[in-house]
């Protein structure tokens, strides 16, 4: 195809010429370029000669001129060949990517030196042209070519560039614009020059075509099948650009499958800034939306962007379009879903859904490291030219340049999903819904301090101060507090009625002190592990204000409908001598009114997480010793004034009730593995108590 273009004066080829060709083509051809610009009337039909092998193109009108050049490649390029096409690469179709990079760098030095001003810039020819990559594919022969009408390449640079690995032209040229302060240098994507090689993972040989865009300058033929030797030798009719045909080995004829291809294609180079045709019809229709001002991109174009990195048929419900060049170079999009979480996203073992491209081509689909392992169901895209990768592109180095990547996309999102809690609080109340373990797996994992209060901002609980169902969060929350309160109090139960009725929270609200209440399994060693927010400690009041309050004196709680304090002791006495085994403090309280006792322990959210994760491995005796319960009574409730009544009166009900009521105050405090193996005691204590009636 690169024939058809060189030196199209008005110059007819007939399609039975080419026919007679044809039969003689055993390649398979990817090109980059286009048969436009010419003159429709002296432009053979595109679509009609695409019937033809490209191949055969080639074969028409580049002749080889002179004796061939046999060369051996370096001893260390022939050790890094063998590495490169053995295993640098973890899948074979990566070389397809590498080939697509290396035409798109071809186009992106031939459009800055077009219009480059230099002094030393060289004289350039048909600078009109059209810039495209063409893929080729021919099944039946094995073959696929790429072919593009980029810069091209001189003898001197095909002998530098493909006779020496780890020599990148495109790494030089770089480095030879940026002296100039040249900003187009960073789409150039090949960086090590070794992607070319990744070819021969797949290939009996490989045949090099070009042409330099120098002016004068004469093609040539690379001719090598990956064993230690390639040939060089001058072509005539040899278009501007480089066409690269793969002859694929038996085993690798797979990638002269046009749906395999066009698959491939997708999947890495779907956002290579030029036009990439396979077989005539364009693959990359998608525009890299994450480069492109996000004032200019629609809702539409995000979803169906969303839809084609995220593979799902839902829409995003937040999308933050994300560019910075300070403190690194960063564009980036990132979608939120609107569909609830999958399975395979709960589980931590799951990868991030974040793709990782480097100048519009794909690095990783599920990238680590550049999001920290929590925010595994956020989709989308991040691009950065200061990011670190190996040789293959394929694995991220662990560096200091990633974690303040990971710090500013992360710092970024937090801050962007604070504004959409505030500008939309019913679209963030049903993310939380759906995403709030997301959030509490993040505080229970993050190792930074600052990291935590930020995503302790998107935290919400419903509180004794609003109604039932309303959501708050801790900023609001400290917005509210009276001059004097110091902390933030949470009581964790399995409702808001359990939570209204508790023993713990009776004190609070005699105080009228704002309480949060947490339904959720692990919301209170979430707020156990955050510790404090906005400069309050986050108190329990299980366990800081009963434990702290509780050392009242027998003497402070003696009245006429209460207890005497002999009576008082005496019933201490007992239940201490009952429940030995189980408790190891009874003391007297004045913060309960309508419960008569309650149990309190040391850490109470660590004690419920391991009754409920450890306990049952344990024997009842081990639990107790582990637990070391305290039972705080109110002298002044009915129950307890009958039990002292009992204990001299029937002291084997006294002994029922005193086991009854330290199983209930268990089983308020969580602490129960199973509450069902109390049913058998409560009947043995109804039908003692029914014994007279």
């Amino acid at each position: 195809m690169l024939s058809l273009r060189t030196k199209l004066r008005p110059r007819i080829f007939t399609t039975q010429s080419l026919f007679h060709n044809c039969k003689k083509s055993r390649q398979l051809t990817i090109s980059s370029f286009h048969l436009t610009g010419y003159g429709t009337e002296n432009t053979l039909s595109f679509t009609k000669y695409r019937r033809f092998s490209t191949a055969t193109e080639q074969k028409q009108t580049d002749q080889l001129k002179g004796e061939s050049e046999k060369r051996e490649f370096q001893a260390e390029t022939r050790m890094l060949l063998d590495i490169v096409a053995r295993s640098l690469y973890s899948d074979k179709e990566v070389f397809i990517r590498e080939l697509i990079s290396n035409a798109s760098d071809a186009l992106e030095k031939f459009r800055y030196l077009s219009v480059s001003v230099a002094a030393d810039s060289p004289q350039l020819v048909e600078t009109d042209r059209a810039l495209e990559i063409r893929i080729t594919t021919d099944k039946q022969n094995r073959t696929i070519t790429f072919q593009d009408s980029g810069i091209g390449m001189t003898k001197e640079e095909l002998t530098q560039n493909l006779g020496t690995i780890a020599r990148s032209g495109s790494k030089s040229f770089i480095e030879e614009i940026k002296k100039q302060g040249a900003e187009q240098a960073s789409s150039i994507i090949g960086q090590f020059g070794v992607g070319f090689y990744s070819a021969f993972m797949v290939a009996e040989k490989i045949e090099v075509y070009t042409r330099s865009s120098k002016s004068g300058s004469p093609g040539y033929k690379w001719l090598s099948d990956g064993s230690g030797m390639y040939e060089i030798q001058e072509a005539e009719g040899v278009s501007i650009g480089t066409k690269i045909v793969v002859h694929l080995k038996t085993d690798c004829r797979e990638f002269a499958d046009d749906d395999t291809v066009k698959n491939i294609i997708k999947k890495y180079s779907n956002f290579i800034g030029s036009p990439i045709f396979l077989n005539n019809e364009q693959t990359n229709s998608i525009k890299p939306l994450w480069l492109m001002d996000p004032k200019e991109v629609t809702q539409e174009q995000h979803i169906e962007f969303y839809k084609f990195i995220s593979n799902s048929y839902d829409k995003p419900r937040f999308t933050l379009h994300y560019k910075t060049d300070a403190p690194l170079s960063i564009r980036s999009i990132l979608y939120v879903p609107e569909g609830k979480p999958g399975l395979f996203e709960l589980s931590r073992d799951s990868d991030v859904g974040v793709a990782l491209y480097s100048r519009k081509i794909l690095i990783k689909s599920k990238a680590e490291n550049i999001l920290p392992k929590w925010l595994r169901f956020v989709k989308g895209v991040v691009d950065s030219e200061d990011i670190p990768l190996n040789l293959s592109r394929e694995l991220l180095q662990n560096s200091a340049l990633i974690t303040k990547l990971r710090t500013v996309l992360t710092n970024r999102f937090l801050k962007f999903m604070v504004e959409m809690s505030q500008k939309d609080p019913v679209g963030y109340d049903a993310f939380y819904r759906e995403y709030s373990i997301f959030l509490k797996e993040a505080i229970v994992t993050s190792q930074s301090p600052l990291e935590k209060e930020e995503i302790a901002k998107l935290l919400r609980f419903e509180s004794s101060k609003l109604e039932n169902g309303v959501r708050t969060s801790l900023s609001d929350y400290s917005k509210r507090q009276k001059d004097d309160q110091k902390s933030i109090y949470y009581l964790a139960a399995p409702s808001r009625e359990l939570a209204q009725t508790s023993p713990y929270y009776e004190s609070l609200k005699k105080r009228d002190l704002e309480v949060l209440f947490c339904y959720e399994m692990y919301d209170e060693l979430v707020l156990l592990e955050l510790k404090d927010f906005g400069g309050r400690s986050l108190v329990s009041v299980e366990n800081d204000i009963m434990q702290k309050d509780s050392a009242d004196t027998t003497e402070s709680i003696i009245g006429s409908e209460t207890l005497q304090k002999t009576e008082v002791d005496e019933t201490i006495s007992f239940l201490k001598s009952n429940l030995t085994g189980k408790v190891f403090e009874v003391r007297t309280t004045q913060k309960l009114d309508s419960h008569p006792c309650v149990i309190i322990v040391p850490e109470m959210a660590a004690a419920r997480h391991f009754i409920r994760t450890q306990a049952q491995n344990l024997s009842e005796e081990n639990r107790y010793a582990m637990l070391r319960p305290q039972l705080e009574i109110n002298a002044r409730h009915p129950i307890i004034i009958k039990l002292h009544k009992l204990i001299s009166n029937d002291k084997e009900l006294a002994n029922m009730v005193a086991q009854q009521l330290f199983s209930n105050a268990m089983v308020t405090a969580g602490l129960i593995v199973d509450p069902r193996n109390l049913i058998t005691h409560i009947n043995d204590l109804l039908a003692k108590a029914l014994e007279k009636h």
